[in-house]
């Protein structure tokens, strides 16, 4: 993949231009070849021209940015090999690991007040209230656009925000959301800020009180799962894979679907973590903050054995039993990857899914078609309380039948 003039240009004109030494070194060091990384600045272009085109803040780039520009914009390209597109994942992957890692990425800008605020914000979340990073993540990027819309580079005085400034902001940012459970990440956000104010000693009770979330009856879906069909045709296509990597796909399908693993969960499990011995698999930083341990399935044993022996690239330092075909090997894979490599599987079983929680929806429902309890289904899912689990009870068809009662005003 030749790196031609008219890259050179998308670059220079773009916001993505001071990240280019960065994002090198970030190769460099992930230990990734000439050519590769050649191939990857070649994508990093094309995403700028895009980013440019499109009049797209890099400080909003999520995962759903680069799947729009993967599936919407480079498929149909025709300055790029389609042959790519699975490296242009990959390399935009990269360029999102430095764009969040930090508050301020831009080198050689000064800081502004807001980008002060923000870190001192970051730092409440992490020290203090202990959340995850990716939620972080999310908090401070709704909160930089409030910030951003009310003081620019002005010092923050969070007294002459008024509940109509916040009334206004969340009609005009509810836009961006077409479903009421991401639109409460926004209220969350706005929420979680208000209350590190009030560590602070200010007084916003008034704003918090604006920020209301939407109405969102519990319980009131189903699950989407797989029906049975679906899964022995998925399985099938399992065992049929070829191309890159097909033992990784089979052990990661493997592991969502006979464990009910997340993503991330499937991203961070180590060699370390299974037991051979015992058949057994340890859970390290789970959702919940705590350490299970799990029987190994033997159709997920032996999917993990056949890639661990036959398949996985000898690594120097990356323990992770998951890691990428080409480089760079020694940096853990991501959510976004494990994704990727389920939704890839998705497509080859023909099936029109793309969430990876689908299989752990699966799960919980051939345990409850088994007999199970839903005691037992929320030991299996590690849910700390019950009432997250009772969603599947809308599954357990064979129990609801024998608990009905006669339709009004039926003969029976």
């Amino acid at each position: 993949m030749k790196f031609s003039h008219q890259s050179t240009a998308w670059l220079l004109d773009s916001q993505l231009f001071p990240y280019i030494e960065t994002y090198k070194q970030y190769c460099i060091q992930g230990s990734c070849s000439s050519e590769t990384i050649k191939d990857h600045l070649y994508c990093f272009a094309h995403f700028a021209h895009w980013l440019t085109q499109s009049n797209l803040d890099i400080r909003y780039i999520n995962e759903e940015t680069i799947h729009t520009f993967i599936n919407e914009y480079l498929s149909n390209c025709n300055n790029i090999n389609q042959s790519y597109v699975s490296g242009t994942h990959s390399a935009l992957l990269h360029l999102f690991h430095i764009l969040n890692n930090g508050i301020s990425n831009n080198p050689g800008v000064e800081k502004t007040p807001v980008d002060n605020e923000l870190q001192d914000f970051d730092d409440y979340m992490n020290n203090v209230k202990g959340l995850a990073k990716k939620t972080r993540r999310q908090y401070l990027c709704i909160t930089e656009r409030l910030l951003t819309e009310q003081f620019s580079h002005t010092p923050v005085v969070i007294s002459s925000i008024k509940p109509e400034d916040i009334r206004q902001f969340i009609n005009r940012q509810k836009q961006l959301y077409t479903k009421s459970g991401n639109f409460s990440l926004l209220i969350s956000a706005l929420r979680g800020y208000f209350r590190y104010r009030i560590t602070l000693g200010d007084q916003v009770n008034h704003l918090i009180g604006v920020a209301n979330y939407p109405a969102n009856w519990q319980l009131s879906s189903l699950p989407e799962t797989l029906s049975n069909e679906e899964v022995e045709c998925l399985l099938k296509a399992l065992d049929k894979l070829d191309g890159s990597s097909p033992l990784r796909t089979k052990a990661i399908v493997h592991c969502a679907l006979d464990l009910g693993l997340r993503g991330s969960e499937i991203a961070r499990l180590g060699l370390d973590d299974i037991n051979w011995q015992s058949g057994s698999i340890t859970l390290k930083k789970t959702k919940s903050r705590r350490e299970d341990i799990m029987p190994l399935p033997e159709a997920t044993g032996s999917a993990l054995a056949d890639y661990l022996q036959f398949e996985r690239p000898k690594t120097i330092n990356n323990r992770a039993v998951f890691v990428r075909s080409i480089p760079s090997r020694e940096q853990p894979v991501t959510y976004y990857f494990i994704r990727y490599t389920i939704c890839r599987a998705y497509a080859r079983a023909g099936l029109p899914y793309t969430r990876v929680h689908l299989l752990r929806h699966t799960m919980a429902s051939r345990l409850l078609e088994k007999g199970s309890s839903l005691k037992e289904v929320a030991d299996v899912l590690r849910h700390r309380s019950l009432n997250t689990t009772m969603i599947y009870a809308k599954l357990d068809s064979k129990n609801l039948v024998e608990v009905a009662l006669p339709w009004p005003g039926s003969t029976s």
